[in-house]
């Protein structure tokens, strides 16, 4: 809950994302396998509040933490398309032998994506990721279609992961990981039949993939990939940009007819953002919103007010915040969800790779 003036509680948020890093409720045990992600959760959350010296003296240990989840390609190549970064050591296989009979130990684009980020945010040079196999594992990921999988053994495929591989081609500078002009297709497709749903069945008014979290992946990912502005007509683009604000309530919902949520405020607000419509929204009613799903206890922002705050909504909370330019919390570069000074880094990588 938040308190009686609204303000924005940073100490605490600070420790929430602390303890995020050191031990978790026993109700997080389910997402062991996604560990790589919640640590990407209170990494950039901390940085995003300006606090990453809270952990200086275990940075270099996260980092090797890290890349002791980056899986490497054995002498004869034979594992390359399951190179990539885990999300835990949970599904670790040690020999090659039985990697091969349980078909487990592989990478996941998701873990991929957020161990790059969080390696960024912790300012490493990205020297121990081996590109090479990354880019070939995630050009295997690709589906005739355009999208993605997660992970080699397969698995749903959808916007989702569209981005990921956008975010990691982006940050390696190499955009042989994937078939471009598919994924744009891909895209396109998702907008066109799905608006054709909205005719049909409820009119909701053609967003990429009517869901404020998929439609903000889309946009990113086209953004990311220098194709914005030649995916769309002016028409479409002026369509999106009207659905987009038509989810502020007080924050934002994730689609019609659903309950506002914090992590909209991010999702859909990063997306306004990424099509100059950011300006459109009610700015106070959305902190407001967000006020009432901080903790006032413990720090953190759970998804409903008078809920219990968690990882994913306490970053995406931050995150909103940072959009509206809240004091003491770092602007963002939206489209990959990462502080502005982390990608300052990350330009710097890639005018050090071109030289």
């Amino acid at each position: 809950m938040a308190d009686e003036n609204d303000d924005f509680l940073k100490p605490k948020h600070i420790k929430f994302f602390e303890r995020c890093l050191q031990i978790l409720p026993s109700r997080y045990c389910s997402l062991d396998t996604n560990r790589m992600t919640i640590a990407f959760f209170a990494l950039s959350g901390l940085d995003l509040l300006n606090a990453l010296n809270r952990i200086e003296k275990d940075k270099d240990k996260i980092i090797q933490w890290i890349y002791s989840l980056q899986i490497l390609p054995n002498e004869d190549g034979s594992n390359i398309c399951q190179c990539g970064f885990r999300g835990s050591s949970t599904n670790t296989v040690n020999s090659q032998k039985k990697r091969n009979e349980l078909k487990l130990d592989s990478g996941h684009i998701a873990m991929t994506y957020t161990a790059l980020t969080s390696l960024l945010i912790l300012g490493d040079d990205l020297g121990k990721v081996n590109k090479f196999t990354v880019l070939s594992a995630l050009r295997n990921l690709q589906q005739e279609d355009g999208s993605f999988c997660c992970v080699p053994e397969g698995s749903e495929n959808d916007m989702r992961f569209v981005y990921c591989a956008a975010c990691i081609c982006y940050m390696l500078d190499d955009w042989s990981g994937m078939d471009v002009e598919k994924a744009v297709e891909f895209i396109q497709k998702s907008q066109a039949v799905l608006r054709r749903w909205d005719r049909t069945r409820s009119r909701l008014g053609g967003s990429w993939l009517v869901s404020g979290g998929s439609t903000f992946c889309a946009i990113a990912a086209l953004a990311l990939m220098n194709k914005l502005k030649t995916s769309f007509t002016p028409k479409q683009y002026k369509r999106l940009q009207r659905w987009c604000i038509s989810r502020q309530q007080s924050g934002f919902q994730g689609r019609p007819n659903k309950p506002t949520d914090t992590c909209y405020s991010f999702w859909v607000g990063a997306t306004l953002k990424l099509i100059d419509a950011y300006h459109l929204s009610d700015a106070q009613c959305n902190r407001g919103f967000l006020m009432e799903t901080q903790d006032a206890i413990t720090g953190g922002f759970s998804k409903w007010p008078d809920h219990t705050p968690d990882a994913l909504h306490a970053y995406l909370g931050v995150g909103g915040l940072s959009l509206l330019k809240e004091e003491g919390v770092l602007s963002m570069h939206a489209a990959l969800n990462i502080s502005q000074r982390a990608s300052e880094h990350l330009d710097s990588l890639h005018s050090k790779w071109k030289n």
